[in-house]
């Protein structure tokens, strides 16, 4: 049986961050995956395996 924890749990701080730093956006975000993603979906045959598995779906929402 798991061990209960009784009484307050407490939180780790958020890390601090540096004043004036900016999140990135993530249309900036995503231009850096796509590429890589594109690369691996064409060195691995990944389009033909999404689209086997659309298509298995597809047959058992049919059925």
């Amino acid at each position: 049986m798991a061990p209960q924890v009784t009484g307050p749990t407490r939180r780790r701080p958020a890390p601090a961050r540096r004043p004036g730093a900016q999140t990135r956006h993530p249309a900036v975000a995503l231009a850096m995956a796509l590429p890589c993603a594109v690369l691996l979906v064409m060195l691995f045959g990944g389009w033909e395996q999404m689209a086997t598995q659309a298509q298995a779906v597809a047959d058992l929402i049919g059925h």
